[in-house]
């Protein structure tokens, strides 16, 4: 069977304070691909699991056509207010990269790429008992909800 689908992103978790809502608090923080004819969710994509700094991951999602591993693929790639550029297999929601847009980016050591979970970086956590100071992202975010391109001269 032939579908279309469309893609969106899910908002932050509730309350802010992130002691109060343990766990991952799963579908928040998420890019969805969805059935445009029944609105069934075909996959979706976590990127910020127990988001603690109220990044949102509502941005833009921008959609092409490129080699992957030598097979052309259809691709979705989305800068998050995290600070992460993600380029997913828009068909599948497989992970293909994950990278910080700028080394100022410190709440997240990288994205493992086997899991698509960002590995944190505990001195810039937002918990109760800690006091962080430069986290960067800020709560204003690395890239809010501007509009992206893409240069294909540089494919």
């Amino acid at each position: 069977a032939t579908y279309y689908l469309f893609y969106s992103g899910s908002g932050n978790p509730a309350p802010w304070n992130e002691t109060m809502r343990p766990g991952d608090n799963k579908w928040t923080m998420t890019i969805w691909a969805r059935d445009l004819d029944t609105g069934e969710a075909k996959w979706g994509y976590q990127k910020t699991p127990h988001d603690e700094w109220d990044f949102a991951g509502v941005n833009q999602m921008v959609l092409s056509d490129h080699k992957v591993d030598g097979k052309v693929t259809p691709l979705l790639t989305h800068v998050d207010r995290n600070g992460i550029l993600y380029t997913l297999n828009r068909d599948n929601g497989n992970l293909i990269q994950a990278a910080k847009v700028d080394p100022a980016v410190n709440v997240f050591k990288k994205v493992d790429l086997n899991t698509g979970t960002p590995v944190r970086d505990p001195e810039f956590s937002t918990r109760m008992d800690h006091k962080s100071t430069n986290v960067c992202p800020s709560a204003l975010s690395f890239h809010n909800q501007g509009l992206d391109s893409l240069d294909l001269r540089r494919y």
